[in-house]
């Protein structure tokens, strides 16, 4: 009888979870002694529960941080350690699959074949080469078309568990009141948010061969996947539309895994061309050409607009960024820190002498930073500090540049501003033109309002 694999899963309650459940859930080949956690904090300590892990695992699994990862390596006799988070530099992967070799475990990278769920279903899935590359907006674009067309569109986002991950195997999002009954994080807030605005049901959670079949059975004409930092869709999907970035020139190259998404592209969309240097952009061009060069090309910009501009002019500004996108996005500042100086701002204050707690972590974990707020929310502590740091902050206006008015979550004791950004097409084609061939291809029929 074959000797099971002891096996870790190093992860970001994500990836990892997904790729246990596809794979390692019920394989008597392999014994997942433990997961280990990055980037997203408070995950380590937790246990991923059995009721998610099955029956051969009744005490469910342990989750550490990765700074443990060699002491687990040895306490545990590990044979192989299987790599599953999202936008990390080629440099690191490699880094890190030297100290796992090193340790004398097997490093893995799991690929499509056995991560990917099969759907009754057309579906359309979304990715990027980077973290704050457009996907959401994209994601809002093409259910606008589909909608146009009469179409039933129900979204499935790439997880965001970050609480009792029992009762988050799966999660449904059809109004504002079933975020505060899912105890939502401002990021995930930031995610499902503006799809049920738009009345556009959203599936999420921990166990995406569950979810997608309940979503299946609300009958949709079309399942979007709404993808997160650069991962490759859960779902195999009939279009893939994959973001770059001319802001981070060059990193379609070089980062894991979005350039996998890349060259998974039927179409790929160069978004904020109306910032990008000119060079930087046509970098990016000949590197996309040469990758996929039968994609198709989009281009498009992601403009910045707020109702009351003139309130921005020769104010000291606090800007309060998406988190995820200024932190391991690795962008020192994004279209709200643009949009104050676009409105003549007359200084961007700079938070992080003033901030406390988990907020001033994320400044230390991200020192890079512009003078910007990442708006970090994952748990209750991160809120509250985010809370405080905004209240200790000198300024004259708040502008808040997150996909949701944090003003809603947090008490702000200061003037504030929202500036909000939507994708546009510029010239064609068009996401109109691409859902048009995609509904015609598919045969789908809808019955226009």
């Amino acid at each position: 009888m074959m000797k099971k694999k002891n096996v870790i899963i190093i992860g970001a309650a994500g990836r990892d979870f997904h790729n246990f459940n596809m794979y390692f859930r019920g394989n008597e080949n392999y014994n997942v002694v433990a997961f280990t956690a990055a980037q997203i904090p408070d995950i380590d300590g937790k246990k991923y529960p059995t009721e998610l892990a099955g029956n051969l695992y009744p005490d469910g699994i342990p989750i550490y941080s990765q700074d443990d990862l060699i002491e687990l390596i040895e306490k545990y006799k590990v044979d192989e350690c299987v790599f599953a988070y999202s936008d990390v530099h080629y440099n690191y992967v490699m880094d890190l699959a030297s100290v796992v070799n090193a340790a004398g475990a097997d490093f893995k990278l799991m690929g499509l074949e056995t991560t990917m769920l099969k759907s009754t279903k057309p579906v359309v899935a979304t990715g990027a080469v980077r973290t704050g590359g457009g996907k959401s907006e994209a994601s809002r674009r093409i259910v606008e078309e589909l909608q146009a067309l009469g179409l039933k569109v129900i979204a499935i986002r790439h997880p965001m568990p970050y609480g009792d991950l029992a009762k988050q195997a799966v999660q449904r999002f059809a109004t504002v009141e079933d975020l505060k009954k899912h105890k939502c994080t401002i990021e995930e807030m930031e995610e499902y948010e503006p799809h049920v605005v738009r009345n556009t049901i959203v599936y999420s959670g921990i166990d995406y061969e569950a979810i997608l079949r309940e979503a299946e059975k609300e009958n949709p004409d079309v399942i979007l996947w709404d993808g997160g930092n650069n991962d490759f869709s859960f779902i195999k999907p009939d279009l893939m539309i994959t973001m770059v970035d001319a802001q981070r020139a060059g990193d379609e190259t070089c980062y894991y895994p979005g350039s996998t998404t890349l060259r998974l592209a039927d179409v790929v969309v160069f978004n904020k061309i109306e910032s990008s240097n000119l060079y930087d952009l046509q970098l990016v061009r000949d590197n996309v050409a040469e990758i996929v060069p039968n994609a198709v090309i989009m281009d498009a910009c992601s403009p910045s607009f707020v109702d009351n501009p003139e309130v921005i002019r020769g104010k000291r500004v606090l800007v309060v960024e998406e988190g995820p996108t200024v932190t391991h996005g690795d962008i020192e500042y994004s279209y709200g820190a643009l949009t104050a100086l676009k409105y003549g701002a007359a200084e961007l204050v700079d938070p992080r002498e003033y901030a406390v707690g988990k907020i001033k972590e994320t400044f230390e974990d991200y020192p890079n930073l512009g003078p910007i707020l990442p708006s970090m929310g994952y748990s209750d502590q991160q809120v509250a500090d985010l809370e405080t740091t905004i209240r200790n902050t000198p300024c004259d206006l708040v502008l808040i540049a997150t996909p949701i008015d944090i003003n809603r979550v947090i008490k702000i004791d200061k003037p504030c501003v929202k500036v909000g950004s939507e994708m546009q097409e510029i010239g064609s084609p068009s996401f109109k033109d691409i859902m048009a061939d995609f509904a015609k291809k598919h045969k789908l029929e809808g019955s226009k309002k």
